[in-house]
C-alpha cells in the first residue's frame, strides 16, 4: 500500500488583516513579497522578516496595487501549515524558524539556558525540507 499526498497547506489555516509598515511614505511590502515571511512591526503592522526577527506568517495577499502606498492592507497567514523560502542555516525537519533576509526563514538560534525577555522568538515546527529552496512549516 502507497501513502497517498495530501495537501497539508489546507490545514488549520488562519488569516489576519494588518497595516503595512512604511518608510519614506513608502510601503515596505509589494505584490513581489506576496509568498515571503513576514514580522509584527508595530500596532496591527506587518513588514518584510528580517534576519533574526521573530516570524508572524506568510503574506498571502495585498489590497490595491503596488501604487497605492499607505492605503494596502496585508493578509497574513498566521497559523496552520505553510510553506515559505528558506536560506542558511537551512531548517531541518522538527527545527523552529525564525526570519532571514529577502522573505525567508532559517533554523532558530540555540538560546543558552534561557529565553530572552518576552519569551523565546523561535517560531513553528518544520514538517518538510525542500533542498534549499523552501520548507513547510506548522505555525504553532
Amino acid at each position: 500500500m502507497t501513502v497517498r499526498d495530501h495537501n497539508l497547506e489546507s490545514i488549520g489555516e488562519v488569516f489576519a488583516t494588518f497595516k503595512v509598515r512604511q518608510t519614506a511614505a513608502v510601503d515596505d511590502l509589494s505584490d513581489s513579497d506576496i509568498g515571503k515571511a513576514v514580522k509584527l512591526t508595530g500596532n496591527y503592522e506587518v513588514g518584510p522578516g528580517t534576519d533574526g526577527t521573530q516570524l508572524l506568517g506568510k503574506l498571502v495577499g495585498l489590497t490595491l496595487t503596488d501604487a497605492d502606498d499607505g492605503k494596502r492592507v496585508a493578509t497574513v497567514q498566521v497559523a496552520g501549515v505553510c510553506t515559505l523560502p528558506i536560506a542558511t542555516t537551512y531548517p531541518a525537519v522538527g527545527n523552529r524558524v525564525v526570519c532571514a533576509a529577502s522573505g525567508a526563514v532559517k533554523q532558530a538560534p540555540v538560546l543558552t539556558g534561557y529565553d530572552p525577555a518576552g519569551g523565546n522568538i523561535a517560531r513553528g515546527t518544520v514538517l518538510a525540507v525542500s533542498g534549499t529552496t523552501e520548507c513547510t512549516i506548522l505555525l504553532n
